[in-house]
């Protein structure tokens, strides 16, 4: 019996995807059906989208360009509802494969769940610019993790990229484009997915993540997922069980959150300035997100 085909979808904003793309070609006949590729281009530079505008000749590749920005959450639900095959694949467009069987292990996974969880891993060596290293250390410490630890908690272990997924599936639950700041998105997703009682089953297929940000970017993205958090407890009461929202509600209880929030304010140009630095503390990240989430609950 063949298996259904794979549409693997690709939201791109100022990236260069042909590297992934190549991959992913090269590797289409490990995936015992048909294979379809759709980049769609969420708004990016000039200078980007020629790059990625050859892709469009590419046997069973579908390029397009959107007439303009439409966020994270949106652009993955316009990519499901153009796909034609019965499993999509979730990728990011910073996103590298670790090797030639990627697509013959989620062929040989597709079978166990309708939702299977790949994973992300990050280059062994920090990155040569200090700037970088914020992001570098929280994707190593804090998202790469192997598929027997995420299948401990396997909805809140869940990411949006390297997601193999059934197209009806997630056509019929779609993500939240009310979320229109970065962050959550997939968050919120596997709290649906929990709530319908889907299985979700993580194998160790992990892609190489290759787009790390300045920290002054991934702060400014962590602050807007932070709001996306707050947004989604206050509108929906998602969230509280998320370790950083448990540990904001306590101290709200014990009537401590604005003594924290003024403490922490004395010294917040000290950690800003650790974070920023050659040797960042994810603890002080943690401290950080703490008070704007106090911050915020407290607007």
């Amino acid at each position: 019996m063949k298996t259904p085909g794979l549409s693997v979808l690709i939201p791109l904003f100022n990236r260069a995807v042909a590297p992934l793309v190549h991959a992913l070609l090269a590797q289409a006949a490990a995936w015992d059906g048909p294979v379809e590729m759709w980049c769609l281009d969420d708004g990016s530079e000039e200078g980007i989208k020629e790059l990625n505008r050859p892709l469009a000749a590419l046997p069973g590749v579908y390029y397009e360009e959107l007439p303009r920005n439409i966020g994270r959450a949106a652009i993955r639900n316009e990519l499901a509802s153009r796909a034609q095959h019965s499993w999509l694949l979730l990728l990011d467009n910073d996103s590298l494969l670790p090797d030639e069987r990627f697509l013959a292990r989620y062929a040989a996974a597709c079978a166990q769940a309708p939702v299977v969880a790949g994973g992300t891993v990050y280059e062994a060596l920090p990155p040569s610019s200090s700037s970088l290293l914020l992001r570098w250390l929280y994707g190593r410490q804090r998202e790469a993790r192997p598929a027997a630890v995420r299948q401990r908690a396997p909805h809140g272990q869940l990411t949006l990229n390297n997601l193999l997924i059934q197209a009806d599936l997630f056509s019929g639950l779609g993500l939240d484009e009310s979320l229109t700041r970065y962050g959550h998105e997939d968050t919120k997703f596997g709290w649906m997915l929990r709530r319908a009682r889907i299985q979700v089953h993580h194998i160790d297929n992990p892609v190489l993540h290759d787009g790390l940000e300045p920290a002054a970017i991934f702060l400014r993205k962590t602050h807007d997922a932070v709001r996306n958090l707050v947004q989604l407890y206050r509108n929906e009461g998602l969230g509280a069980d998320t370790k950083l929202l448990r540990a904001a509600l306590q101290l709200q209880r014990w009537g401590l959150g604005e003594t924290v929030c003024i403490a922490f304010k004395l010294r917040q140009r000290q950690v800003l300035r650790n974070l920023l630095s050659g040797r960042p503390s994810l603890r002080q990240l943690d401290a950080l997100k703490l008070y704007w989430l106090l911050r915020e609950l407290a607007a």
